[in-house]
This record gives structure tokens, C-alpha cells and sequence, in this order.
């Protein structure tokens, strides 16, 4: 029997979703202005889709009383697959990242804040194909799921994802596609900060050679 305890652990990148893999701006605007036609309440969805990152339930509260929060999130989740899929598309170079990934022979584990099985419906939406998805996670929670799924690498575009990877003892790969600019990633720690995803292939295969 071969002596297996030195082999290196099989390649696991880790992606977070929202305006890393996919612009999911759009779908998200939409999915608020429907929730405010149906309650009455006022929300604005252009300043909404300017900090996304954060859980569901840390921006509802800006707009909803405590009390009716868990209810409002409930019906905002109903709500986004009736209006976020169809308008969202994949960021520059994901289709590619992933492929990037699977070439090296590596796992691909999508760690997103979204809830769990509208992170999936997007994914297949867009064509994109996860070896693992776990949703409503956050900074350090999601590094406990990128440790369990023995990633060593995190990309993503929010000062929580560095923070997720850091948790994790994880590469931290930070992208330039949401709220934060490169220099506000690599003050956060970012290990690296990429443009977009399209830098992503050759970044893996220095970092892997």
C-alpha cells in the first residue's frame, strides 16, 4: 500500500457569490422594489445594492421594524425567485475561474451570505457548476465553512471575505468588482487583489507552480 501520509490535500478553492461570481445587482434591486410595492415600505434599492455583503437581515432592518423582521426576510427570499434570476449574469472570467479550478483538479466551494438554496437555483442559472455551495454565512463564519471543506483559498470582493479567509489560514483573494476598491482590499489584508476574475487562471497557476 502506498504511503499516503504526505500527499498534499486535494486543491479546494473557495468563490463567494455576490458581485464576485456573479452581478447580482440587478436581481436584488428588483427583488426590494417588489418587497416595498407589496408592504408599503419605503427602501432604496439603489443604495441597497451599493453594500451588499452583509446578512439579509443587517440591511432589512433599515427599512422594517425588529419585530417583523424574520417574517420580511422570509418573504424577500419568496420573492428573489420571482425576480432576481433572470437578470443576473456572471461576472467577467467566472465561467473561467471555475474551469481554472477543475483543471488544476480541484473542488470548487461556492461560501456565500445568500440563503442556501437560491445560491444554488443562481448557480444553475448561470451555468455554473459548485462541488459544495453553503449559504447564510459571514466573515469568520464563513471561514469555518471554507475549513471544513479544507479550502485554501478564498476569492472574493467584501472586506468580510478577507476576513473569512483569514479565519480560515486561507489565501485571501480579493477582486475589485464590488464596493470596495483595490486599495481599500489591500488595506483590509487581502493576500492579492485582482481587477476582476479574468486575472483569476494565470494568478492560480503562479500560485500553484
Amino acid at each position: 500500500m502506498p504511503d499516503t501520509s504526505s500527499a498534499p490535500a486535494p486543491l479546494t478553492v473557495g468563490f463567494d457569490l455576490d458581485m464576485t461570481l456573479l452581478d447580482t445587482r440587478p436581481g436584488i434591486h428588483a427583488t426590494y422594489l417588489a418587497l416595498a410595492a407589496e408592504t408599503g415600505a419605503f427602501i432604496d434599492a439603489d443604495l441597497v445594492v451599493t453594500r451588499l455583503g452583509p446578512p439579509l437581515l443587517d440591511e432589512l432592518r433599515n427599512w422594517f421594524p425588529a419585530e417583523h423582521l424574520d417574517e420580511i426576510a422570509t418573504r424577500y427570499r419568496t420573492l428573489y425567485r420571482d425576480h432576481a434570476f433572470a437578470p443576473t449574469v456572471a461576472l467577467p472570467g467566472a465561467h473561467e475561474a471555475v474551469e481554472a479550478v477543475r483543471a488544476h483538479g480541484g473542488r470548487v466551494a461556492v461560501i456565500t451570505g445568500k440563503y442556501e438554496p437560491n445560491a444554488v437555483l443562481h448557480l444553475e442559472h448561470a451555468g455554473l457548476t459548485a462541488d459544495a455551495v453553503v449559504g447564510d454565512l459571514w466573515a469568520e463564519t464563513k471561514g469555518e465553512a471554507l475549513r471544513a471543506h479544507g479550502a485554501s483559498v478564498y476569492v472574493g470582493d467584501h472586506l468580510g471575505d478577507i476576513r473569512g479567509a483569514r479565519h480560515a489560514d486561507a489565501v485571501a483573494v480579493a477582486v475589485a468588482t464590488g464596493p470596495f476598491g483595490a486599495d481599500e482590499l489591500r488595506a483590509a489584508g487581502a493576500d492579492v487583489v485582482l481587477a476582476d476574475l479574468t486575472a483569476f487562471p494565470a494568478w492560480l497557476a503562479g500560485h500553484l507552480g
